[in-house]
């Protein structure tokens, strides 16, 4: 039998615990190793010194994965099949932005340090051109159409505009913002392009080199960081400042749902096959989420050292982290989804 005073404590604890929900944002928490999304399947020694990556571009072609060592002023050319690296390339000062374009035998390289935008020989891995300036080449995109290289200009505020035949330097769109990524939509034939500031998701022509539409991102903040299902028509954008992502509806391009993430997400990639998309934040939170249609589902998340960085083949479905800094060694985590052999 509950005593008066018990029964008062009882409510008191129930109350405090139905306040702390309330009050508390949807989050989606690490999981324990044992029922994490995610299950480790090597570790893999990089070169180069303990210091941070950036983007990733992935050329199934050739089972390449080319990396950005940033800090380390590198490019690094990974063989998926063999699980080696084939080359790690000097010369790259701050490369932040890799896009492998296997139809053109080119991989573009945004070299921040030296404002330009570096291309790369697939057969010779040998720098054949630098394209510039831009003030702060980040990410990189290709549209196939026109044959051109879109960059994101993040402190210019713009979108630069490469001619992949002549490697010259043919536009600088303005965008009333920084630019976050820069990404190809095949389904439209558009460039997309987050917009910092502005909280806005722009709609570029490649052919024309013009903005056709802008679209407000309602619950995000400083978005940076997309990924896309063009079979879906779905894209997914990450907000900077509030740890927010959002589901776009590319057919509307109206926000559906935004849902939470870890602290200051980066780079997204998303398995179209598995219909798995994985968010990698700043503060080393990975977030997975299954999609359902036109909604996400959470999968729960894991933590890492410096993991904010990711990309996924397809083919095999293993995902990707290179990791500056694992006992003063930087290394390249393949993992895999849990459930998946």
């Amino acid at each position: 039998m509950r005593t008066a005073a018990s029964g008062r404590n009882h409510l008191l604890i129930s109350a405090l615990l139905v306040l702390a929900a309330v009050l508390s944002p949807t989050t989606v928490h690490s999981a324990s190793p044992n029922n994490a999304p995610l299950q480790k399947v090597a570790d893999l020694a990089m070169p180069g010194a303990a210091v941070r990556f950036d983007y990733q571009s992935f050329d199934p072609a050739q089972g390449r994965l080319y990396i950005a060592h940033m800090n380390a002023n590198q490019l690094v050319v990974f063989d998926v099949r063999k699980r080696e690296v084939i080359a790690n390339l000097d010369g790259f000062p701050s490369v932040h932005g890799v896009w492998a374009v296997p139809e053109l035998g080119r991989v573009y390289a945004s070299a921040t340090g030296e404002h330009k935008v570096a291309v790369v020989d697939m057969k010779t891995l040998k720098t054949i051109a630098r394209v510039g300036p831009v003030r702060y080449p980040d990410g990189i995109a290709y549209a196939p159409g026109p044959k051109r290289v879109f960059v994101s200009d993040e402190h210019g505020g713009a979108d630069a505009v490469i001619d992949a035949a002549t490697n010259s330097l043919v536009a600088a769109i303005p965008l009333g913002g920084g630019a976050g990524n820069t990404v190809y939509d095949a389904g439209s034939g558009h460039i997309l392009v987050a917009v910092h500031g502005k909280n806005e998701l722009v709609a570029i022509d490649p052919e024309a080199a013009k903005i056709i539409g802008r679209y407000p991102l309602s619950g995000i903040n400083n978005p940076h960081g997309i990924a896309l299902d063009v079979a879906g028509r779905l894209a997914f954008v990450a907000g900077e400042g509030n740890h927010s992502l959002a589901v776009v509806d590319l057919t509307t391009m109206k926000v559906l749902a935004t849902l939470s993430v870890g602290e200051d997400p980066d780079v997204l990639a998303f398995d179209p096959e598995l219909k798995l998309l994985y968010v990698s934040a700043e503060s080393g939170q990975v977030t997975v989420f299954r999609e359902d249609g036109k909604s996400l589902i959470p999968q729960g998340g894991i933590s890492m050292p410096h993991a904010h960085t990711v990309s996924v083949d397809p083919g095999t479905h293993l995902v990707y982290f290179p990791l500056q800094d694992i006992d003063g060694h930087p290394v390249l985590r393949i993992m895999k989804p849990s459930g998946v052999e």
